[in-house]
């Protein structure tokens, strides 16, 4: 049974909050004899399953590779899909894939990813912190106030900030260095910095990562100036990452879902355990739609071949 729209907006609002990516697929064009409609909609998790409908076994096979493609890339893509002998065009933010599958129309997808905005842990609940949640949220970033002995810091944070004026100090800027957050830093005059970061149990290549006093020197005073200064250091150091050469290899980009070929019509399809697929000879073969897996499962020699 096809989720309804509110179903599927409940689903989308519970991805949100629980911080899964995921894609929201919206149908903008279909061209008859296609069974979607303009409007047609659908949530395409990192698995690759798709809940909605926006299209046939066919134009689903596509709209899940070039899902996972976009969660890879963070960016959006319009994708195309009509008949003919397979093929692919690519332009900027869109697609072209021919399907020999497809009996006629044509049906445009719009592909929008929903990444999860950046965590920023902060422990404390001092006007600083405060001041970090409100303008956090207008900057994209996702702060999350906690006390130092209940912070669960991990690699995919944005930042760990700890602004509690002494409280649990050192267990939360301990569990962010050892997590590897990339941002740490502890509001705290220099005096008082220096001898929480002294009092460490880590090595002194991870003592340097804190950055402390926390912020840029903006000449800050009040508790929302400090917040600011903070942020704006947060935002540098980010952009510092995003473009700094590399010293040795080059850091690898998102890494590319893998793919497979329909040896049945030849299309590229997601090597994903939410496509069509079977075993054959110890071997996983995918397909594009249950026409084809039918056709290879009654015949597999005939496409041996192609595998």
């Amino acid at each position: 049974m096809t989720p309804s729209a509110d179903s599927l907006t409940a689903r989308a609002n519970d991805l949100a909050a629980r911080r899964e990516p995921f894609v929201h697929a919206t149908v903008v064009r279909a061209q008859h004899p296609t069974s979607a409609h303009a409007g047609d909609t659908a949530l395409v998790l990192t698995s690759g399953e798709i809940q909605g409908f926006v299209g046939g076994n066919c134009v689903e096979s596509s709209v899940r590779e070039y899902s996972l493609q976009v969660l890879a890339s963070q960016e959006p893509l319009l994708l195309r899909v009509v008949p003919g002998e397979p093929s692919r065009t690519a332009g900027e933010g869109a697609v072209e894939v021919s399907n020999p599958c497809l009996s006629g129309g044509a049906i445009e997808i719009f592909l929008q990813p929903n990444i999860p905005a950046p965590r920023v842990v902060v422990v404390g609940t001092t006007p600083v912190a405060q001041a970090l949640e409100s303008l956090g949220a207008g900057v994209g970033l996702a702060v999350e106030l906690t006390d130092g002995e209940s912070a669960a810091p991990r690699a995919d944070d944005a930042a760990l900030i700890v602004a509690s004026h002494g409280k649990a100090e050192e267990i939360a800027l301990e569990a962010a260095l050892r997590a590897g957050v990339p941002y740490v830093a502890l509001v705290a005059s220099g005096t008082r910095g220096a001898a929480v970061l002294e009092s460490l149990d880590v090595d002194p290549a991870q003592r340097s990562r804190v950055f402390t006093p926390a912020g840029l020197q903006l000449g800050a005073r009040t508790p929302g100036e400090i917040a600011l200064s903070i942020l704006a250091q947060l935002i540098q150091e980010r952009s510092k990452s995003r473009h700094a050469a590399p010293a040795t290899a080059p850091v690898p980009a998102a890494a590319a879902p893998p793919t497979a070929i329909d040896p049945v019509c030849g299309m590229t399809v997601a090597a994903a355990d939410s496509s069509l697929q079977l075993e054959h000879n110890g071997v996983t073969v995918y397909f594009c739609s249950p026409g084809c897996r039918a056709a290879f499962r009654k015949d597999p020699e005939r496409y041996a071949l192609t595998l």
